[in-house]
C-alpha cells in the first residue's frame, strides 16, 4: 500500500463539512441506489442529499454533531456521525448515525475505522453510552456485533427501504465505561 492508498479518518469542522457536501451527497446517493435504508427513498436525488448534509454541517457548527470522513488520498469514501445528546438528563449519551461507506470501498475496514473514531471522540466528549440503529438485514448489523456492540432487538416496520418495502430496525448500544 502506498501513501496514496492509506485510509485516513478525520473529523470535519463546519467549513470542511460544507466543502465536503458534494462528496457526502455522492456517498448517500450510492447507499440509496444500493438499497440501504438510510432515511431516503428511490425518488430522492442529489438536491435532497445535499440539503441533508447542509443540515448536518449546521449541527457540526452548533457543536451538536461530530462528522467524520474516511478518505483514501483525497477521495472521500465513507462517513459517520456522532450526535451529542443535549438533554439535561442525558449528558453521558450520544448516538451514532449515518455510517456510510461507498459501495466500491466496502469490506476494507472503513466502517470499523469510522466507528472506532466515533467511539474515541465520544470518550473525549465524556459520553460513555452510545446507541444506534440499523437495517435488520444490512451488513452493518454484523459489523456492530464484531465491534462489541450489544444488540437490543428489532422493531418491525420501523422504516422503509428505498423501494418502499418495510424495513425493521435493529437497535444497539455500547457502554464505554
Amino acid at each position: 500500500m502506498t501513501q496514496d492508498d492509506a485510509i485516513t479518518v478525520e473529523p470535519l469542522n463546519a467549513q470542511a463539512a460544507r466543502d465536503a457536501i458534494p462528496a457526502l451527497a455522492g456517498i448517500l446517493a450510492d447507499a440509496v441506489e444500493n438499497g440501504a435504508s438510510v432515511g431516503f427513498m428511490n425518488w430522492n436525488g442529489l438536491p435532497d442529499y445535499a440539503a441533508f448534509w447542509t443540515g448536518v454541517a449546521a449541527e457540526v457548527e452548533a457543536g451538536r454533531t461530530i462528522l467524520f470522513v474516511a478518505r483514501r488520498g483525497a477521495e472521500t469514501l465513507g462517513t459517520a456521525q456522532l450526535q451529542l445528546i443535549g438533554k439535561p438528563n442525558q449528558p453521558h449519551r450520544a448516538e451514532i448515525a449515518k455510517v456510510l461507506v461507498h459501495s466500491r470501498a466496502r469490506r476494507r475496514g472503513l466502517g470499523a475505522a469510522l466507528m472506532q473514531a466515533a467511539e474515541a471522540a465520544a470518550r473525549q466528549a465524556k459520553r460513555d453510552l452510545l446507541v444506534l440503529d440499523t437495517d435488520e438485514n444490512g451488513a452493518a448489523r454484523r459489523l456492530y456485533g464484531k465491534l462489541g456492540w450489544t444488540e437490543l432487538g428489532t422493531i418491525p416496520r420501523f422504516a422503509l427501504m428505498p423501494d418502499g418495502r418495510d424495513c425493521g430496525s435493529t437497535f444497539f448500544y455500547k457502554d464505554l465505561r
